[in-house]
C-alpha cells in the first residue's frame, strides 16, 4: 500500500492543531477572553459542560508536543494563533507574552526541523470584539488585518507561509447561523454577512502579510455534493448546497465573484455587506499562494424540507463511520480535488492537505484511524496521478483535543491525552504514521 502511493519527493508530511482546543492557560500571561470561553460557559452549550480552559495544557506542555511531533518526523506542523493572546481587547496594545509563547513555539519547532504553519484565526475572536458584532460587523475585517500585521512583524523572519483563516463557511454556518458554536447566533440566511466579512478580513490580511514578503493561503473546510437522487429538485438543492458551501468562499478569491445566490433566493448584496471594491480587493489582494483543504466526508442533499434552507442534507449509507458518526468516503477526496481543477482550471493554486483525520474510541489500538489515514492517502495519490497540483498532508490531529460542542468526547488524535493527568501515551496510529514517512524518505532519497 505504501509503495503504491507515488507521492511526489517534496511532499510535506504534517499534522495539525489549533489553539482553543489545545492551550489551556485562559486566564494566564493576560491572555484576554475569546467567544469560546463565554461559549462554554453557556449551560448546555458544551457536551458534559467541558471547556477548553486546560484543554490539553500545550501552553506549558508545548516543549513535550513538539518532542513527540520530531519523533514521529513530521515536516511540518500546522496550529492556530490566539488572537486574544495577542491583543486581549482584539485592538489596540499587544500583549508581550502572548507573543512571547508563539516565539518559543517556533523556536522550538524550527530547532526540531518543523516548518511551522500558522493559523491566524480558528474561531476564537476576541469577545470584545463580538460584543462590537463581531464578523457581522465590517471594522473586525480591519482589526483582523491590524492583528495579522503584529503577529506577522514579530514571526515573520522565521515563518514563511502563513494561513489567515480556518474554515470561514463552518464559523459562518455553526456559529451565526445555526448557533451550535461560538458565539452562539441562530440567524440562518441573515448569517452571510459574517462569511463576506470574513473574506475581507483575509485580503485585508494578506495584504499585510505579502508585503512583508510572506505567503498567504486560507483553509477551507470542501466537500463534494452528492444529488440524493437523479430528480432535478434534488440536483438544484445539490447546486444550491455546493454554491453555499463551497463556492461562497472560493469563487471571490479565485474568480471574481460570488456565486450565482440569487437562483436559491439569496440576495446577491449578502445582506448589504458586499461594497464596491470588496470583490476586486478579495481577489487581488487577498490572491493565495495555496490553497488549504480540509475534507472530511462527501455530503449528500435532497430538496428542501425547511422553507428557510433551499436544501436538506441527507445521510449517505453503506459505508463506515468514525465515532462522530461522520460517513468514511476515501474517494470523495479524490473526486473533490479534481472538481476543484475541473472548476478553476488555472486559476488554482497548488494544493495542502491542512485537515482530515478521524475520530475514534478512546482506544491506543486505533486500527480504524490507520484504515482512515491509509484510505485518504491512497485517494490523495490519485488525484496527483490524475494532476492535481498537492504539495502536502496535514492530518487532524496530532494529539485528542477538546473537540467544539462536543468537548472532551471526540479523539481525533494520533498521540492519546489523559485529559485528568495530561498524560500523552502515542497510539498505534503515531507509529504507522512515523514508519509511513520514514519509508517515503528513504523511497525518495530525502
Amino acid at each position: 500500500m505504501i509503495d503504491r502511493r507515488g507521492l511526489p519527493a517534496g511532499f510535506t508530511w504534517g499534522a495539525s492543531t489549533a489553539a482553543y482546543q489545545i492551550e489551556g492557560a485562559v486566564d494566564e500571561d493576560g491572555r484576554g477572553r475569546s467567544v469560546w470561553d463565554v461559549f462554554c460557559e453557556r449551560p448546555g452549550a458544551v457536551k458534559n459542560g467541558d471547556s477548553g480552559r486546560i484543554a490539553c495544557d500545550h501552553y506549558h506542555r508545548y516543549v513535550v508536543d513538539v518532542a513527540l511531533m520530531r519523533e514521529l518526523g513530521l515536516d511540518g506542523y500546522r496550529f492556530s494563533i490566539a488572537w486574544p493572546r495577542i491583543q486581549p481587547m482584539g485592538r489596540g496594545s499587544v500583549n508581550p507574552a502572548g507573543l512571547d509563547f508563539y516565539d518559543r513555539l517556533v523556536d522550538a519547532l524550527l530547532a526540531a526541523g518543523i516548518t511551522p504553519l500558522p493559523t491566524l484565526f480558528h474561531w476564537d475572536l476576541p469577545q470584545t470584539l463580538e460584543e462590537d458584532g463581531g464578523w457581522l460587523a465590517r471594522d473586525t475585517a480591519y482589526r483582523f488585518a491590524e492583528y495579522a500585521a503584529l503577529v506577522a512583524d514579530r514571526l515573520g523572519d522565521r515563518v514563511p507561509a502563513w494561513i489567515t483563516l480556518n474554515e470561514p463557511v463552518v464559523h459562518m454556518v455553526f456559529g451565526y447561523a445555526f448557533g451550535i458554536h461560538a458565539p452562539g447566533r441562530a440567524l440562518m440566511l441573515d448569517a452571510l454577512p459574517a462569511g463576506h466579512h470574513q473574506l475581507l478580513g483575509h485580503a485585508l490580511a494578506a495584504s499585510e502579510l505579502r508585503s512583508r514578503g510572506l505567503e498567504v493561503l486560507i483553509a477551507n473546510n470542501l466537500t463534494p455534493v452528492w444529488p440524493a437522487s437523479a430528480s432535478e429538485p434534488d440536483r438544484a438543492a445539490a447546486d444550491a448546497y455546493d454554491a453555499l458551501h463551497n463556492r461562497l468562499f472560493l469563487d471571490p478569491l479565485l474568480l471574481g465573484r460570488y456565486p450565482d445566490l440569487g437562483a436559491y433566493g439569496v440576495s446577491a448584496d449578502l445582506g448589504g455587506s458586499v461594497h464596491p471594491g470588496d470583490l476586486e480587493l478579495i481577489a487581488d489582494a487577498g490572491r493565495l499562494d495555496g490553497l488549504g483543504v480540509n475534507y472530511y466526508n462527501p455530503t449528500r442533499i435532497a430538496a428542501p424540507t425547511d422553507p428557510s434552507l433551499p436544501f436538506t442534507e441527507v445521510e449517505i449509507d453503506g459505508v463506515p463511520r468514525t465515532h462522530f458518526g461522520w460517513p468514511v468516503v476515501p474517494d470523495g477526496l479524490r473526486q473533490l480535488l479534481l472538481t476543484l481543477r475541473s472548476r478553476y482550471g488555472t486559476a488554482l493554486p497548488p494544493i495542502t492537505i491542512t485537515e482530515s483525520g478521524c475520530s475514534t474510541d478512546d482506544t491506543l489500538d486505533d486500527q480504524f484511524r490507520i484504515d482512515y489515514l491509509a484510505g485518504h492517502l491512497d485517494a490523495l495519490a490519485e488525484a496527483i496521478a490524475q494532476g492535481v497540483d498537492v504539495r502536502g498532508y496535514y492530518t487532524w490531529s496530532l494529539i485528542d483535543n477538546f473537540e467544539w460542542a462536543d468537548g472532551m468526547s471526540q479523539r481525533f488524535g494520533l498521540v492519546h491525552v489523559d485529559f485528568e493527568t495530561q498524560r500523552r501515551t502515542p497510539k498505534a496510529s503515531y507509529a504507522w504514521y512515523r514508519d509511513l514517512i520514514a519509508a517515503h524518505r528513504e523511497r525518495r532519497g530525502r
